[in-house]
């Protein structure tokens, strides 16, 4: 399997993004955490990033769901672009993110392990409400934009538009994808730079609101994306091999967080402007969350990853030579009975 390659500015990304909270019990000196050997006293470092889609992961942290397993933690704020990143180069043991821009990584040697599905639906794909673009047939020959041609809205684009017979492989390309800053999607719509785009919530839906854009593609509620898991949490093979115990804590907090995010979505939004944790309005987006399923679970996520990878295999995707069963399987562990 190929050497997962980190990016060559890594370390300056997460130097710019990073800024670690310790909760009481947190110990921020290298020195201590490698002197810790009581598993009991282990501070996980758990990453977490700026995205509506965290809200477990902020509910887990603020209302007291890490604690009440047992866990005490070290939370370090990333980018959510480089979470992969923070993961294989050992910054943190724990994380959570869209599991459409892990699996390519994961097929090269990303060294992390799924732990659980966590939530459905926050990526749609839009178009301007006054362009001849009513369905996805209608983008032949249209330009897409996406944030990054490997993260999960280009291949929730690819895979929606090979369902209705859209070219999107190399030799049958009927549609071309290019690359923006998400915050810049609505604007290149706007000036005709492209015909549409994908990406996740709340940017998307805040400029459905604001553009009046038409929904061509949203996973919260069009077949096959609505029963699929869009967000995963994840530890590091590291972390998975040597702390198996505080791995399935983690995870069970975070099922049990999102369980309380699905219940309680207008408390979740409040808490994450309130916490500076997102932007925007809580109304607003406590709407957004109330579209989504919080029903996490881990064996349902690993039979989720089974159902993204084989459909990732069908758009090629994937490593044409790779194998896709050791693939999940090497991809995702259920930690304990959860």
């Amino acid at each position: 399997m190929k050497k997962f390659a980190l990016a060559l500015t890594l370390s300056l990304v997460l130097t710019s993004c990073s800024s670690p909270v310790l909760n009481e019990s947190s110990e921020s000196d290298e020195s201590s955490r490698s002197s810790v050997t009581d598993e009991e006293e282990y501070v996980v470092r758990v990453g977490y990033g700026s995205s509506l889609c965290h809200a477990p992961l902020h509910a887990a942290m603020e209302k007291g769901f890490f604690e009440a397993e047992g866990l005490k933690y070290e939370a370090i704020k990333l980018d959510t672009a480089v979470m992969a990143d923070a993961a294989a180069s050992g910054q943190i043991d724990t994380g959570y993110g869209l599991v459409g821009k892990f699996i390519q990584p994961l097929e090269n040697g990303l060294p992390i392990q799924l732990t659980a599905g966590i939530h459905t639906g926050c990526i749609k794909l839009v178009a301007a409400q006054d362009s001849p673009i009513n369905d996805l047939t209608d983008l032949r020959g249209k330009r897409i934009g996406v944030g990054a041609l490997a993260d999960s809205p280009a291949l929730i684009a690819k895979r929606a538009l090979a369902n209705v017979g859209v070219g999107i492989t190399p030799d049958n390309l009927e549609v071309e994808f290019l690359v923006f800053p998400n915050a810049d999607l609505p604007t290149a719509l706007e000036n005709g730079a492209i015909d549409a785009f994908a990406a996740p919530d709340p940017l998307v839906s805040v400029a459905i609101e604001e553009y009046g854009l038409k929904t061509l593609v949203d996973t919260a509620e069009d077949a096959p994306f609505k029963d699929e898991y869009c967000c995963f949490s994840f530890v590091t093979n590291d972390f998975a091999q040597k702390r198996p115990d505080l791995a399935a804590k983690y995870t069970a907090a975070l099922i049990k967080a999102a369980e309380w995010v699905g219940e309680n979505p207008e408390e979740a939004a409040e808490l994450q402007v309130e916490k500076e944790y997102v932007s925007g309005e809580a109304a607003f987006n406590a709407t957004l969350l109330s579209a989504y399923s919080f029903k996490a679970s881990a064996k349902n996520g690993r039979d989720a990853l089974a159902s993204v990878v084989y459909a990732l295999d069908e758009i090629g995707a994937l490593n044409q030579n790779s194998d896709k069963e050791a693939l999940i399987e090497n991809s995702f562990t259920v930690f304990g009975d959860i």
